[in-house]
C-alpha cells in the first residue's frame, strides 16, 4: 500500500502473519482470521465469528479501541468500488435498527471490493 493511499486512510490488506501473532489473544476459542485490512494504525479484522474494529487512538496509539460486531447483528452493508477519477473503493455496514450506516472505511485499490462483499455475504446472510 502506497504511502500517500495511506495517508488518505485507504484500507488495504494487511500482513496476516502479523494480523495473527498480534490480534491471537482477541479470539475466542476455534475462532480463525480469515483477512485483515490495514488503514493506517487501525485495521478491520473478518473472522468466522465476527468483524473486529481495532481503532488505535491518541499520539502514541498506545490506547486502543476493539469492536466486535457479531455478523447477525449486521443489517444491510454496501461495496462501493473505484472509478477512473475516484482511486478508493468503499465500505458501509449497518448494525440493526440504525439508520445510517454504523461502519464506513475507504480501500486502495489492492482490495477486491467483491471479494470483500463476498466474505461478508457468506456471514452475513447464512
Amino acid at each position: 500500500m502506497g504511502l500517500f493511499s495511506r495517508f488518505l486512510g485507504n484500507a488495504g490488506v494487511a500482513n496476516m502473519d502479523e494480523v495473527q501473532k498480534e490480534y491471537a489473544k482477541l479470539l475466542a476459542e476455534e475462532e480463525t482470521i480469515e483477512i485483515a485490512f490495514k488503514i493506517y494504525r487501525d485495521l478491520i479484522i473478518f473472522t468466522d465469528k465476527r468483524l473486529i474494529l481495532v481503532n488505535k487512538q491518541g499520539l502514541t496509539g498506545k490506547r486502543v479501541e476493539y469492536l466486535s460486531v457479531k455478523y447477525q447483528s449486521i443489517s444491510k452493508f454496501c461495496i462501493a468500488t473505484a472509478g477512473h477519477f475516484n482511486l478508493e473503493s468503499e465500505l458501509k455496514i449497518w448494525i440493526t435498527s440504525e439508520v445510517k450506516p454504523s461502519v464506513e472505511k475507504k480501500f486502495n485499490k489492492q482490495v477486491n471490493m467483491f471479494d470483500l462483499q463476498k466474505i461478508l455475504a457468506q456471514h452475513v446472510f447464512q
